[in-house]
């Protein structure tokens, strides 16, 4: 039972991190303003991050024997975070991406708390890596809304 809520908890990781990865390049592309420059470089960054974190965790999932989730339909039933609606402004973008890592943190945490209590010190590790990683992109967002 330990594994199967690991296992459960890893898939829905997966997901989050495909749906992370399409709405960063919906922001890239399509963000504008005074901001357009910043942003767009720091979107570029961040997708290029959850692109690692997303394959790092797939394989870490096979490598256990498991089966990462690799479809779209599934990648939306499953995911934690919402695509983007197309209707956020630079501001916006930014708030929604400090939520959505804030989500993602939560399922990092109990995903630690469940590859601890499973013995398996190396997804613990691994999902330590990629939670410290948000919380300083969650806290430099921050800086940037002036928060």
């Amino acid at each position: 039972m330990k594994t199967e809520n690991l296992d459960k908890q890893l898939n829905e990781l997966v997901s989050t991190w495909s749906v992370l990865y399409t709405k960063l390049h919906n922001y890239h592309w399509y963000v504008s303003g005074p901001s357009f420059f910043t942003l767009h470089v720091k979107f570029e960054e961040l997708y290029n991050e959850v692109t690692l974190n997303l394959d790092d965790l797939a394989e870490r999932i096979l490598s256990k024997g498991g089966k990462p989730v690799a479809t779209l339909k599934e990648h939306l039933e499953l995911s934690l975070i919402k695509e983007a609606s197309g209707k956020e402004d630079a501001t916006k973008m930014v708030e929604k991406l400090v939520a959505d890592f804030k989500t993602i943190m939560k399922a990092l945490d109990n995903g630690m708390t469940l590859a601890a209590d499973a013995g398996d010190d190396r997804t613990e590790d691994l999902l330590n890596a990629q939670f410290q990683s948000l919380e300083k992109h969650t806290w430099m967002l921050n800086a940037y809304l002036g928060k």
